[in-house]
């Protein structure tokens, strides 16, 4: 089982509440085995088991937040 890790950037973060809501998030999704949000970058870089979840459904969960995910990688 190989972990593959993705950085993707997140729009509308304005603090560090908001940072934490999207980690919390992404923690939380299935597969994902790290995740860690710079408010500063306005980035998430997830770590994840490709065999449980995929970029779309990490978009999913961001955008479930409210925030935008300008361009995701495919």
């Amino acid at each position: 089982m190989s972990a593959e890790t993705v950085t993707l950037p997140v729009a509308g973060m304005t603090c560090g509440n908001c940072a934490r809501s999207v980690e919390r998030k992404l923690t939380s999704t299935s597969g994902v085995k790290r995740a860690t949000v710079n408010l500063d970058a306005a980035s998430a870089t997830v770590e994840f088991d490709p065999a449980q979840t995929a970029v779309p459904k990490l978009v999913a969960a961001i955008e479930q937040l409210g925030y935008g995910v300008p361009a995701p990688p495919k």
